[in-house]
């Protein structure tokens, strides 16, 4: 393999779940965003909202209707033609198998017919690693909370694909709560968002709830039990405006405080003064600015992506596969995903 390509862009592609991720980026790891050249996204939320959540068939053939428009637009913003690419990177899991079938698929069959390499990239690397496209991004070692829709998990990053998997999620991670928690409310889809932006209006105080998992050691989540508290109130308030708000605004900081506290033991243990906040849930006001505060009193810092880079997209997948690209490593032509993927399994980048 020729290692001068990776002076040329790579095509980053993201097609996991409900957002059609597309971006391009020539890696330069001592320029401020780190090289990247475009990026565009679509997303399904008018597509699912009908149906309350995210149907797998439906997301699917979205992706295919909207991929190479998005590859075309991407291209046309940067001022290349395919034949400028030096590589092809796109999610290969976790996710829907479908939807990650029609990003794999893609990106094999652009890479082939244009003789370059393509990799499979890790969909919670490309969240760990998207705070590298900022001005001023951490080095390692830092721990990383990783909280999207799907996953609240606490990492030990020692290195690119040097990863101990420190906590993870037993039952619902943050953002599923966050979503079912609005549903229950008859918050409109997506959930979480909505629900966030109702907290603002609620009053401190007024609603309290426990804090899952943080009386005892250990730095695993379980927010079942905190959406079963909220239930309950629900079920048995007047059902008004304010007290929806209130409610909102007790659950939320339930679980930033949950977080929060499980960030700081992990600090604790692993004697790191960085700590990485990415994906989805990420970009929550009231978690931002809780850790940022505690970050200034307590000695650490934190690091956020901005927030287009929170939620899926195609740049953090461009970086990762750019910098594993860039190391030698690739994959062959066989269009492989994995619904299921072990991070701690990840190779890492020397």
């Amino acid at each position: 393999m020729d290692t001068k390509q990776f002076s040329k862009p790579v095509l980053g592609i993201e097609t996991s779940c409900d957002e059609t991720g597309v971006a391009l980026l020539r890696w330069e790891p001592a320029a401020p965003g780190r090289g990247l050249l475009s990026h565009t996204l679509y997303s399904q939320i008018k597509l699912h909202a009908d149906y309350g959540g995210v149907v797998p068939e439906l997301a699917s053939r979205d992706h295919v209707r909207k991929l190479l428009p998005l590859v075309r637009e991407a291209l046309a913003e940067a001022g290349l033609t395919p034949q400028d690419l030096g590589g092809v990177a796109y999610t290969a899991g976790p996710g829907l198998v479908g939807a990650l079938l029609v990003g794999a698929s893609a990106a094999r069959a652009m890479a082939w017919a244009l003789g370059i390499p393509a990799i499979g990239v890790h969909h919670m690397e490309g969240h760990l690693l998207a705070p590298l496209l900022e001005e001023d991004p951490p080095e390692p070692p830092f721990v990383a909370l990783l909280v999207s829709g799907g996953h609240s998990m606490l990492v030990e990053v020692k290195g690119i694909g040097r990863y101990r998997i420190l906590g993870d999620t037993l039952d619902d991670a943050a953002g599923e709560a966050f979503d079912k928690t609005a549903k229950m409310m008859g918050l409109p889809y997506p959930g979480g968002p909505a629900l966030a932006e109702l907290a603002q209006q609620g009053r401190a105080g007024a609603f309290r709830f426990s804090r899952p998992m943080t009386d005892r050691p250990g730095l695993d989540f379980s927010f079942s039990g905190l959406k079963t508290q909220v239930l309950l109130a629900w079920q048995q308030s007047d059902h008004t405006d304010q007290t929806r708000a209130d409610i909102a605004r007790g659950f939320e900081e339930a679980i930033v405080d949950t977080l929060a506290i499980k960030c700081r033991r992990a600090l604790h243990a692993t004697g790191a003064k960085r700590l990485v906040i990415a994906g989805g849930v990420g970009a929550n006001k009231r978690l931002r600015e809780d850790l940022a505060e505690a970050g200034s009193k307590e000695g650490f810092r934190v690091y956020f992506p901005r927030l287009a880079f929170c939620t899926d997209n195609g740049a953090m997948i461009a970086l990762a596969g750019a910098i594993r690209l860039a190391s030698g490593q690739h994959q062959d032509e066989t269009v492989q995903v994995f619904p299921r993927w072990d991070l701690e399994s990840l190779p890492a980048v020397v």
